[in-house]
């Protein structure tokens, strides 16, 4: 038998966080990222299900680009809008806020930190109104015959799997930061390999340069006041690297994603995704040269 558990993370509840019992009797704790698809899915499956044949293309989700880009393959499927924000509710609620204006309907925004703003009732990340959408989901899953680990897995079949690995390290030494990513920026001159992994792309919104286009400007807005590089690669890595804008800490949020139908195990996929997190920690970061202390265990 299986069983979800639900909690609360913040005394204020605003964030949401979940474990599965397996068959075996162990739990699995659903990343944020991970949950995120889970309610992509449900949004729209309940919105669809509320307004039968109803089209797609008015229908809108966001996330925080350091999220994953789950709901962007979905998106490329079901022909809904999907859009990335910079990290914090204010934007994605704002950008909600304004395609409500021209006509949406703002199913989902989310962010990999187990924040979840499912609708439009609360205009921010809210576990209290999140908890209950996905309380329903388990137990109609669970009354089926099913679980909401299998039902991640067949979302991954369907829209490509998506596998992602976050962290940080600390830093009491912000001027490092800045030697830091002067010494990743080179005077625009980027790397364009990283370990063994050639890079695709560049995005540094402190300095308002972006490859992904021909005019090389960045679609979401420029932060001079804090550091934020994100790389991608050829082998359909993308890692962003970025400063806390309230703690002392440098972190690093990456995803390997392949589309449905690829040949790779997740166990293989998992392990190419490590390979490309070692690299950036030895090249980029650099913890011995700047001092950096690992996130604690």
């Amino acid at each position: 038998s299986s069983g979800i558990n639900a909690e609360y993370g913040d005394p204020d509840a605003d964030r949401l966080a979940a474990a599965e019992q397996q068959e075996d009797g162990s739990w699995r704790v659903f990343n944020g990222n991970e949950l995120g698809a889970i309610f992509g899915a449900i949004a729209l499956s309940n919105y669809r299900n509320a307004n039968p044949g109803s089209s797609s293309e008015k229908l809108y989700m966001n996330c925080s680009t350091v999220s994953s880009k789950f709901l962007r393959s979905m998106a490329a499927a079901e022909g809904f809008l999907y859009e990335e924000c910079l990290t914090g509710f204010k934007w994605m609620a704002n950008m909600a806020l304004q395609k409500q204006a021209e006509g949406f309907t703002c199913l989902l925004g989310f962010e990999e930190s187990i924040g979840y703003m499912y609708g439009m009732n609360v205009l921010d990340k809210d576990g209290i109104s999140a908890g209950p959408i996905l309380a329903a989901k388990a137990s109609q899953l669970y009354q089926d015959g099913f679980t909401l680990s299998a039902f991640l897995e067949s979302l991954y079949v369907m829209y490509g799997r998506h596998i992602s690995d976050n962290s940080y390290y600390l830093c009491y030494e912000p001027a490092k930061f800045d030697l830091m990513f002067g010494e990743i920026r080179k005077g625009g001159v980027y790397p364009e390999k990283v370990g063994k992994f050639p890079v695709a792309a560049v995005r540094d919104l402190t300095v308002g340069f972006d490859s992904n286009y021909a005019d090389k400007k960045p679609r979401l807005p420029v932060c001079p006041g804090s550091h934020m590089i994100t790389f991608s690669f050829e082998n359909g890595c993308i890692a962003t690297l970025r400063t806390s804008g309230t703690e002392p800490k440098i972190k690093y949020y990456t995803e390997i994603v392949r589309g449905p139908g690829a040949l790779e195990s997740e166990e293989e996929l998992r392990m190419e995704l490590g390979e490309v997190v070692d690299a950036i920690v030895k090249e980029l970061l650099q913890p011995e040269k700047f001092g950096l202390k690992p996130r604690p265990s």
